[in-house]
């Protein structure tokens, strides 16, 4: 199937079945939670659930450079929603990618219908950008494990049915070798989820606490000691998930311009600028569909456009708050570009850090030497920590 064929095809079915869809379901506004999941049920039913899945766990068998044609007319068409992004951008490929044939069948079809909610559970509070120093601690025992230990800044914990876990089985063992990747039901006694709130209202993200949690061997992705290797699957996959849709989290230019035409507040330079990168991420994601198409596998780019998606977003809500002046403080007034404007800087934080992309970056596109890591061989036990 050709390129133009999936968007074709993509299109026409959006333009057909969301109005519909909208209609029968009185969705006047913005969707919510279980009006999102209403919509994925509906686009499973249909084919159209989890495009880049194989055909035998539901999907399409689409690639890369199609989940990307995709992604842009639900966007173009406003049918794209995040709802469980984690679950069925992170969750299932790695299962597919890692699990077993039982965690396969018994995971992947709730997932894709979106019965079951997922979240992430890598974090914790010394314990970022370097997952190394995870300190939770997945005890052996006779058939699983027994899980202790906290996590946080784990988005949409709170309405999850399941979690991916990452844990330490072995402080004897280097960092990075003592880990396990463990498949957590979110409802099993001694899981306490205790929401965060935002600056914004909000309570997307949660600390998660695991108290004497036990976990069967048939919920252990991979062997002991593969843990890093199987997040790292997992974190793969994040990137590409963030980067599919990356117009849906910044402002459109359309509605900052018409924002400051409103108000009359029209800084000509930061309109230019905010166009100027908009610009730049249509190029760089066009970049990213040719060396998919040639057969590449885009490497730094990723980090490109992560870092770029986080500077777009807080420069258009930004402006927008500007435009609209003291008005820009009243929620009632200015939902959307208040919202926009309180949320932007996690932006900066999730999925990576800047900090993190720009390593990224300096390494394989400036060719910078890697960072020092004096304790990679080192026992984790033995190791120096705050």
């Amino acid at each position: 199937m050709t390129l133009e064929a999936v968007r074709d095809e993509a299109r026409a079915f959006l333009a057909d079945h969301f109005p519909k869809w909208r209609k029968e379901n009185n969705c006047d506004a913005e969707l919510d939670f279980e009006q999102q999941r209403s919509w994925q049920r509906y686009l499973y039913e249909h084919g159209w659930g989890v495009p880049t899945w194989p055909v035998e766990y539901g999907g399409r068998g689409l690639g890369m450079l199609e989940s990307m044609v995709w992604n842009q007319e639900k966007v173009a068409a406003g049918a794209h929603t995040f709802f469980n992004l984690v679950g069925l951008g992170l969750a299932g490929p790695t299962i597919i990618a890692r699990g077993s044939e039982d965690q396969k069948g018994r995971y992947l079809p709730p997932l894709a219908r979106g019965d079951e909610v997922w979240c992430q559970l890598f974090s914790e509070p010394s314990a970022g950008s370097d997952l190394g120093n995870i300190t939770t601690r997945a005890e052996k025992i006779d058939g699983g494990f027994v899980v202790n230990g906290q996590k946080v800044w784990s988005s949409g914990a709170a309405e999850s049915d399941r979690g991916m876990l990452v844990a330490r089985y072995d402080a004897d063992l280097p960092k990075q070798q003592g880990l396990v990747y463990l498949l957590v039901d979110m409802h099993a006694r001694g899981v306490d989820v205790r929401p965060l709130r935002q600056i914004d209202g909000g309570a997307h993200f949660s600390e998660v606490f695991f108290t004497d949690v036990q976990i069967g061997d048939d919920d252990l992705v991979g062997a002991p000691g593969d843990g890093w290797s199987v997040a790292m699957t997992t974190l793969t996959n994040e990137r590409m998930s963030l980067g599919g849709g990356f117009g849906t989290f910044a402002m459109s230019f359309d509605d900052v311009v018409a924002i400051a035409r409103s108000t009359g507040r029209i800084d000509r330079q930061q309109l230019v600028d905010v166009y100027a990168r908009r610009v730049v991420l249509d190029v760089l994601n066009n970049r990213v569909q040719s060396a998919l198409f040639s057969g590449k596998i885009p490497s730094a780019e990723g980090s490109v456009i992560k870092l770029l998606m986080a500077e777009l977003g807080t420069a258009t809500a930004d402006l927008a708050i500007d435009s609209l002046g003291a008005d820009g403080m009243l929620a009632a007034d200015a939902p959307s570009a208040q919202q926009r404007f309180l949320g932007s800087h996690a932006m900066h934080i999730g999925g990576g850090t800047d900090e993190i992309q720009r390593n990224a970056i300096a390494e394989r596109v400036l060719g910078l030497p890697r960072e020092p890591r004096p304790d990679k061989e080192v026992p984790f036990r033995d190791q120096l920590r705050s």
